[in-house]
């Protein structure tokens, strides 16, 4: 299925990684949001589950293993054309985990990773959403 124009919503799944006190963020090398800052993440294949697709996605686009903790949020992702035809739509399920390592191998699907400090992201033009999502993940570890 065509992740453009798709014929139905698409089910990604993104992480907020903690290393201490630093969040890991990875820039986008594809569309949507193509070159801006995001949560690592991606689409959940046929047969794997939510948990799996984080791990996989996680690795996929850094190197990390990690101990992946609990679903913390669910968002919509819905982008319209100047038609109001749907570009994309993603049900996007939101995980929290923790890196033990702090060596970041950007994958194919990420131009960049790197570790930020939470008075870092303010500056990075991040989705609303993200910036939400990290807050949850920070209310949620301080539990």
């Amino acid at each position: 299925m065509s992740r453009e124009y798709p014929a139905h919503p698409i089910i990604g799944v993104g992480t907020v990684v903690w290393l201490g006190d630093r969040v890991l963020l990875v820039q986008r090398n594809r569309p949507p949001r193509q070159g801006q800052w995001s949560l690592p993440g991606g689409a959940q294949q046929l047969g794997e589950t939510t948990a799996d697709t984080a791990r996989r996605e996680i690795f996929e686009e850094t190197g990390l293993t990690v101990d992946l903790g609990d679903v913390i949020a669910t968002v919509d992702l819905i982008e319209r054309d100047p038609d109001g035809r749907v570009r994309y739509h993603y049900t996007l399920i939101d995980f929290t985990a923790e890196a033990h390592d702090a060596e970041l191998c950007p994958g194919d699907d990420a131009a960049d990773a790197r570790w930020f400090a939470l008075d870092q992201i303010e500056g990075l033009g991040l989705w609303s959403e993200t910036v939400r999502i990290i807050g949850l993940a920070r209310e949620h570890r301080c539990r």
